[in-house]
């Protein structure tokens, strides 16, 4: 079973940069469809970013051309890259690892379908939060 310990996260004003950072220990994210979620306070949990192998990847459309996702093999660390932050972006962040069937799906980012996407992984990293003001 892989665990996973985020790190980054933190205050920027509106246009500023973050890079959120998630290493596993246990298991390889190679095994793994790996990826972020956010929740805002009062608001649904939403997909952000996935990433299988080493190109796939998905973007939610909020992010898109803003957000970058990433991972570094040898570390077994999975990056976000978040650039061009607006208010809108302050949310609790998660890293996820779960099956690779996951990483055909677009259910990440679809209201009512992301929640249980969420709960389908196998793990799930502590939180960082990132706010971003105007």
């Amino acid at each position: 079973q892989v665990q996973l310990l985020q790190s980054g996260g933190g205050s920027v004003q509106a246009g500023g940069s973050l890079r959120l950072a998630c290493a596993a220990s246990g298991n390889t994210f190679d095994n793994y469809c790996v990826g972020w979620f956010r929740q805002a306070p009062a608001k649904e949990r939403e997909g952000v970013a996935y990433i299988h192998g080493i190109s796939t990847t998905r973007y939610a459309d909020s992010v898109k051309g803003r957000f970058s996702i990433s991972k570094d093999v040898a570390q077994n660390t999975l990056y976000l890259q978040m650039n061009n932050l607006r208010p809108e972006d302050s949310a609790m962040y998660y890293c996820v690892a779960g099956a690779p069937y996951h990483c055909y799906s677009d259910s990440w980012f679809k209201r009512g379908l992301a929640e249980g996407t969420w709960h389908a992984m196998d793990a799930w990293g502590q939180g960082t939060t990132v706010t971003v003001s105007s």
